[in-house]
């Protein structure tokens, strides 16, 4: 969705028509793959209505090797969805973040490393297949392959190929990056680059205001605030959406500074993670008596959905109290922390900040890029400027404040737990929940933030 207007404005006048800035990081890998010529064919689907707000710019068309749909992304011609929106007989999905996912499809395709934690979220009866990344597979007239993407682990983009097998066909390959960052994690494997004819990249922070600070240093003043916090008695507790960036918080922290615990919701994560490999400092269940063996002293990962709740109050010290943060890409913008009600904030986010957006498109070396959840708008509009052809792709993605305001519960919590709609609304996903029962809505955590 198109950002706000003032947001708009203040995104030009710092001058984000700027030219593609120099690619490859170093933390990106280049794909052996390469990308063919491009082609057209025609394929009979309506045409769908542009995403309200973005009428200005173009859309997919009925030709494209990938068309946006009332269920999401489709490939026509080998009969399967990307991250439907709505159960399908085939879904592909690029990573197990709820937004990213339909419960109920007839079958589900990810990678190997995210059929663990996608089996947690959808439950031991859903039919989910792993793929190996860089592993070709032929479905219909076209070839599959998925690749790393640097954002949780078992994130991929997924690549499409169509064969020149007609005359006057070509050949064409499109990769829709799904969400991506091109930072260094050590909880998951990092970003590919893969060679195409189009690419159709995510914009949740799509604007050059979003610029991330190195990671170490981020860390590094975590650990600093939780071991002042601890000396003063004070509980630390520090919210992050339960799968991916606790894992990634966890992995980052220095755990000599006291004792680790975690909420229901990121417990069941945990689990999956140190099941694929990854290692992890040792963690509680927050909860029962470990309550008292982490107030005053311990680290306490939660999600931001938890804030205000009855299990939140647990913590606070007898004599310290507890202090809160916020990790999230928003926390580098003015007002975020006041926004989010929480005493600090630090910039740690799963996506890629506005240079690496550019420099990740540029070394796609594509010649049509799709923008879609985020700032879509200004993204297209700065590519255009840039001379590339540039198109929207209608989304129902909500991105990192999706992420991290997707609704969780401890389980004693649900009898005091907030009406909804307030500030300390917590309802919904609940870590007492069934297998494979769909969250409710997700809340907005910054007033005037976009829908990713």
């Amino acid at each position: 969705m198109r950002p706000a207007p003032q947001e708009h404005h203040l995104a030009a006048r710092l001058g984000y028509f700027r030219p593609l800035g120099p690619a490859n990081p170093a933390c990106i890998r280049q794909s052996s793959s390469t990308a063919s010529p491009a082609t057209s064919a025609t394929i009979p689907y309506a045409r769908p209505a542009p995403p309200a707000n973005d009428t200005a710019y173009p859309v997919t068309t009925p030709t494209d090797l990938l068309i946006s749909t009332p269920d999401g992304l489709y490939c026509p011609e080998g009969n399967f969805h990307i991250d439907p929106w709505r159960a399908v007989e085939l879904a592909v999905i690029t990573h197990a973040h709820s937004d990213h996912i339909s419960f109920g499809c007839g079958s589900y395709v990810c990678s190997a490393q995210c059929k663990g934690v996608l089996q947690e979220r959808l439950g031991p009866s859903a039919p989910i297949t792993g793929w190996q990344y860089g592993a070709s597979e032929s479905i219909g007239s076209v070839r599959i392959s998925l690749h790393p993407a640097g954002h949780i682990l078992g994130s991929a983009q997924v690549r499409v190929e169509r064969a020149a097998s007609t005359p006057g066909n070509r050949g064409e390959t499109w990769v829709f990056s799904g969400d991506y960052k091109d930072k260094a994690d050590p909880t998951c494997q990092g970003l590919e680059v893969v060679p195409c004819d189009v690419f159709i990249s995510e914009s949740t922070f799509g604007l050059p205001i979003y610029r991330w600070p190195d990671e170490r240093a981020e860390m590094a003043r975590i650990s600093a605030w939780w071991k002042e916090n601890a000396a003063r008695g004070r509980t630390s507790i520090i919210f992050a959406y339960a799968l991916g960036k606790a894992q990634r918080l966890l992995a980052g922290v220095d755990p000599s500074i006291g004792p680790i615990g975690v909420h229901g919701a990121v417990d069941r994560f945990n689990r999956a993670y140190r099941a694929a490999g990854v290692p992890l400092p040792p963690t509680a269940h927050a909860a029962g008596d470990e309550v008292a063996r982490l107030r005053g002293a311990g680290l306490v990962i939660a999600p931001p959905s938890a804030r205000g709740s009855p299990w939140v109050r647990k913590f606070a010290g007898a004599g310290g109290g507890l202090s809160a943060a916020l990790a999230s890409g928003w926390m580098s913008v003015r007002g975020g922390r006041r926004r989010s009600a929480v005493d600090r904030g630090f910039v740690v986010s799963d996506h890629a900040d506005w240079p690496g957006l550019l420099s990740v498109i540029a070394a796609t070396g594509a010649a049509r890029v799709g923008v879609t959840h985020g700032y879509v708008g200004p993204l297209v509009r700065w590519l255009t400027e840039s001379g590339r052809d540039a198109f929207a792709v209608p989304t129902r993605y909500t991105g990192e404040r999706g992420e991290e305001s997707e609704t969780t519960l401890e389980p004693d919590s649900l009898d005091a737990a907030a009406p909804p709609g307030s500030s300390g609304e917590v309802a919904g996903e609940a870590s007492g929940t069934a297998p494979g029962e769909p969250p409710a809505a997700p809340a907005a955590i910054l007033p005037g933030a976009p829908s990713e």
